[in-house]
């Protein structure tokens, strides 16, 4: 008997699931073997309240699947607006009018010497030698880095009077950029009061399209030929960025023939990939032994670097600060002076000492033919090499 119920029970188990399988058919869609259909499945194939339709079951709701944050971008950078700066120089802190590089004594006994003696052809000999290495030409536009490894050494001094005699010599256009944008001080060195366009301005403004024309009117011109792109507008919190810099430096690169930037103070990113980058670059040093010392410390560092001929495209000028200057040159040349860098004096000069607009006419003679000279070798060690790519 419970043989017969235990098949009664197979029986009626069997014809359920029949009748289940007839119902899916119906509705015109057949589970695959060996798979039951899905709730939904079933629940499309037969509506509720048709012929034949099995209950659907209740499905419980799929949790919110988290979505992922994405991050927004960040707005773009607005350009520049065009603001006017006055930046007024202090000529009412300097007492009397400006004085001249050479006292008296100095310029009477050079005028005698040129009237018992042969130094007069001699001066023009070299003054026609050092012309010729100004005016040579130029293929690609050539771009010479000036700092230093502490403030005050007098790198913006040496960029303005760098600027003013490639100006003065050559033809082609001329730019003093500064890349100091921390109060620097290159547009009171040449004479500037006003400041309109900056060097972070200019790299986000500058197009391909440009001409010159089109680009000197975000410069400011400077009295005896020559352009200035000042790197702030006399505020504190001004930045140029590395970008920025690198920016400008290459769009600039096509329209102007030398330009020469007063950069940051080593050893800040900005300043190191700019003297890698430059055609050539002058170190300015105080003319004091811990100066010299950290001097030799950077050589040794660019020495360091991959870069060919580094050292062979750089000047070091060793500018004195006092008439009475203590160093002894010759062994601070000797420290100096490794793998092809060349060691020049800057000597002191009243005219440089006072400080505000650089006049050049009131410049000593021998730091003239100071100045010249530099010109000549830094501008000759930037054609002997080939342009950064």
């Amino acid at each position: 008997m419970a043989q017969d119920d235990w098949q009664g029970d197979v029986l009626r188990n069997l014809r359920k699931a029949t009748d289940a399988v007839k119902a899916v058919d119906e509705a015109g869609e057949a589970p695959e073997a060996g798979a039951s259909p899905a709730p939904d499945a079933v629940r499309a194939a037969a509506p509720a309240g048709g012929p034949g339709a099995v209950p659907a079951q209740p499905v419980a709701d799929a949790p919110p699947q988290p979505v992922a944050a994405t991050r927004p971008a960040p707005p773009p950078r607005p350009l520049p607006t065009p603001v006017t700066m006055e930046l007024p120089l202090p000529d009412e802190l300097v007492k009397g009018k400006p004085l001249s590089g050479d006292t008296a004594a100095k310029r009477t006994s050079r005028s005698l010497r040129r009237l018992v003696g042969s130094s007069a052809t001699r001066e023009v000999e070299e003054a026609t030698r050092v012309a010729q290495a100004l005016q040579q030409p130029l293929t690609t536009g050539r771009q010479i880095v000036v700092t230093s490894i502490r403030g005050g050494a007098g790198k913006t001094t040496v960029t303005a009077l760098l600027g003013r005699t490639y100006a003065h010599y050559r033809q082609d256009p001329v730019l003093m950029l500064e890349a100091d944008a921390a109060l620097g001080t290159l547009p009171a060195r040449l004479g500037v009061t006003k400041v309109r366009w900056t060097t972070s301005d200019l790299a986000r403004l500058l197009d391909p399209s440009m001409q010159l024309n089109d680009v000197v009117g975000y410069l400011v011109q400077l009295p005896d030929r020559g352009w200035l792109l000042p790197g702030s507008q006399g505020r504190v919190g001004n930045r140029l960025e590395l970008d920025e810099y690198r920016s400008a430096m290459v769009a600039l690169r096509r329209y102007f023939g030398i330009t020469v930037v007063d950069c940051d103070t080593l050893p800040s990113e900005l300043s190191r990939t700019a003297l890698s980058a430059a055609q050539a670059r002058v170190l300015v040093t105080p003319a004091t032994a811990e100066g010299i010392t950290s001097t030799r410390a950077v050589l040794d560092w660019m020495a360091s670097l991959s870069r060919p001929r580094m050292l062979e495209g750089t000047v070091v000028v060793v500018a004195a600060s006092s008439p009475h200057m203590t160093l002894d040159v010759t062994a601070a040349r000797e420290h100096l002076q490794l793998d092809g860098v060349k060691v020049l004096m800057l000597p002191y000069d009243r005219h440089l000492a006072t400080g505000g607009r650089i006049r050049t006419d009131l410049l000593g003679q021998v730091t003239r033919e100071a100045v010249t000279e530099l010109a000549a070798d830094v501008l000759t060690r930037a054609m002997s090499r080939r342009s950064p790519r």
